[in-house]
């Protein structure tokens, strides 16, 4: 049987590009809550899918490293275990192969935005971010299929990051073709929407543990497949993000924190920032956000509020930073935190400091639009009066 690839078992078989771990971490990328099919495979070592392919991925401090797996005999819609012959690395069987691959993973990974630009500038504008980046260097934006993005964050409706792991897996394994076998872990493809918007999926999705959201992806589906037709989604990455994430608004199951995250991480909308009670606990927290009133639930005033709270502060990538900030926040990674001595009392004041600058500009920019506003529909009162 076929066993995960290891970089220390031979080199040779494995290929690469150029990339700091201040670009990417894949610790941080893969686990936080973007996607939720890699896992890590050996120390280091991270396994999955990407483009109906199965990769094992890893680094060194300058160097992306990457193992592509083929199946050479696909059982016929049979997930039977593949023979360790049968498998082998696509991207070493031919020179077009290898940029084929190549190109797929600059992709996945967006390796074409600077990412160390942008943490200076967003440091230079957030002393909290400055602070946090410190620690949470190479925290990159996925650009995943779009169907994989939208269908695996409807399951994500009142779910934990490694509950949601499970569902997606057991949808693919369900619904997604076999794509081969490695050390006893079956991979496949995600489901088309074809497979999902079939009648009998809502039912098969229950009995494996879906509840209602079976429902909505069945639903969500059958509308693509009947109003827009299998283009569609893709046909959203050429829109302005407020029309794509409309759009996606249209869908059963989909509200506006999910429609975000697939403008986020599927369709090039990097403005996009997800908002749920975890992101708005973090506005209250370090920004000493209030201008929800006390409100007890998140409305859509209040994700509407502070995802221009953060487009302001951050910039056109507004949704890239954010996704730093929510992976800092997460259990999982609070070792970080502890390992690395924050406690230098004369930079905190001046942190401190800088930071009560930044909400005074913050706020007398509020205070100034407020105005203009007001000023603006005095204005069509009067005339309206006058007509």
């Amino acid at each position: 049987m076929a066993k995960h690839a290891v970089l220390s078992s031979g080199a040779k078989l494995w290929r690469s590009l150029p990339c700091a771990k201040s670009e990417l971490r894949l610790d941080l990328t893969l686990a936080c809550g973007q996607t939720f099919r890699w896992r890590e495979t050996a120390e280091g070592h991270w396994t999955g899918v990407i483009g109906g392919r199965v990769w094992t991925l890893t680094q060194t401090e300058d160097t992306l490293w990457y193992y592509v797996y083929t199946n050479q005999d696909r059982p016929g819609g049979k997930n039977k275990p593949e023979k360790k012959d049968s498998l082998k690395i696509e991207s070493g069987t031919a020179p077009q192969h290898s940029e084929v691959e190549a190109e797929m993973l600059r992709d996945f990974f967006q390796l074409h935005v600077k990412l160390g630009d942008l943490y200076r500038e967003w440091g230079a504008a957030d002393c909290h971010f400055k602070e946090i980046s410190d620690i949470f260097t190479g925290v990159r934006m996925l650009r995943q299929d779009p169907t994989e993005c939208l269908f695996s964050f409807i399951c994500t409706s009142n779910n934990h990051i490694s509950r949601i792991q499970g569902m997606v897996e057991r949808l693919c394994q369900a619904l997604g073709s076999p794509l081969c076998q490695l050390d006893q872990t079956s991979y496949h493809d995600f489901p088309t929407l074809s497979t999902l918007a079939d009648s009998g999926v809502e039912e098969r999705l229950r009995d494996l543990g879906f509840g209602y959201r079976a429902r909505f992806l069945q639903q969500s589906a059958k509308q693509i497949l009947d109003t827009h037709g299998l283009q569609w989604l893709d046909g959203l990455r050429s829109i302005p993000y407020l029309e794509a994430r409309d759009a996606l608004r249209t869908l059963p199951g989909v509200g506006a924190k999910v429609a975000d995250c697939v403008c986020l991480m599927s369709l090039d909308k990097h403005e996009a920032v997800p908002v749920d009670t975890h992101v708005w606990q973090i506005a209250k927290r370090d920004y000493k956000y209030t201008a929800d009133n006390g409100q007890k639930t998140l409305t859509e005033k209040i994700h509407r509020d502070i995802g221009d709270f953060f487009r302001r502060l951050w910039g056109p990538y507004a949704g890239w930073a954010h996704s730093v900030l929510f992976c800092a926040d997460l259990k999982k990674f609070q070792s970080l935190k502890e390992m690395t001595n924050l406690k230098q009392p004369k930079k905190e004041e001046e942190r401190e400091g800088q930071c009560k600058e930044l909400k005074r500009e913050l706020d007398g920019h509020e205070k100034k639009k407020s105005k203009l506003e007001r000023q603006k529909k005095a204005k069509m009162s009067v005339k309206t009066e006058e007509v």
